[in-house]
């Protein structure tokens, strides 16, 4: 079948049956926040799409192509890596949304240079930026996010089983209609807190003109940091509801990509 032996008679057909299953639920682990952190070893990553491919593998009958190392299979394979990665991409948008949030608070106190390296993307990232990712992550988990998440992988076999189209007018629209509520979410996580900035701000400016031998600096950037951190303290229920809803709202759209 596949045109490269390893010598175990009957299980090889079962061999290859799980390894193509496992590229579309490794390629979503890799897509996906949390489980494509760079601070999951890979090993892990190909453990987990292994064992979760043997249970697919007993509930469906999917089956590779004829002959995986041909033409035909390996666009099969590219196929089912495209829609894996669609599956976590989605929910890395989610992900993205209070990040951006975390920028623009960041950048309205002042400390936008407070950097500190993401686990999940090995990159430079703000502090707060890090602390919205660990708040959403924990909210994320605690509501079986990922739990949720890898069900639907695991139902899309049944949805769109390898070699079938899937991507159509109405799911690309579905997944660049989230991604434009990125920006949405960012919104509604940061405007209160930045109003509250901007009325500081203008406090301070206010002073300063009435006061000109007041120093600004000295007086502008603690109390963006305190009022900053005041209202942060103040919009925590705000935030968790949004980081709620942002959770739910990406596994919605996940499970309309897999929708026949």
């Amino acid at each position: 079948m596949s045109g490269l032996s390893f010598g175990i008679g009957p299980l090889e057909a079962e061999f290859w049956r799980v390894v193509f299953l496992m590229t579309r639920i490794g390629a979503a682990m890799l897509a996906a926040p949390i489980f494509g952190a760079m601070a999951v070893p890979a090993q892990v990553r190909v453990v987990a799409a292994g064992a979760i491919a043997v249970f697919v593998a007993a509930w469906t009958d999917v089956s590779p192509p004829a002959e995986i190392f041909s033409l035909a299979g390996a666009l099969a394979v590219a196929g089912e890596v495209v829609l894996g990665l669609t599956l976590g991409f989605i929910l890395q948008i989610a992900f993205a949304g209070p990040v951006l949030a975390a920028e623009v608070i960041g950048g309205a106190m002042g400390l936008s240079m407070a950097m500190t390296t993401d686990p999940q993307a090995g990159t430079q990232i703000t502090a707060f930026g890090q602390f919205f990712t660990i708040v959403l992550t924990l909210i994320f988990l605690a509501l079986g996010g990922h739990l949720q998440w890898l069900e639907l992988v695991i139902q899309s076999y049944s949805s769109f089983p390898p070699g079938e189209t899937w991507l159509g007018e109405d799911r690309a629209m579905v997944i660049a209609s989230f991604g434009t509520q990125l920006f949405q979410f960012g919104l509604l996580i940061s405007l209160p807190i930045t109003l509250v900035l901007l009325m500081v701000q203008l406090l301070t400016g206010i002073l300063s003109r009435s006061a000109p031998s007041l120093n600004l600096f000295a007086l502008g950037l603690p109390s963006g940091v305190l009022a900053g951190l005041g209202a942060l303290i103040v919009a925590s229920p705000l935030i968790y509801a949004e980081f709620e809803t942002i959770a739910r709202t990406g596994l919605d759209n996940v499970a309309l990509v897999i929708t026949p």
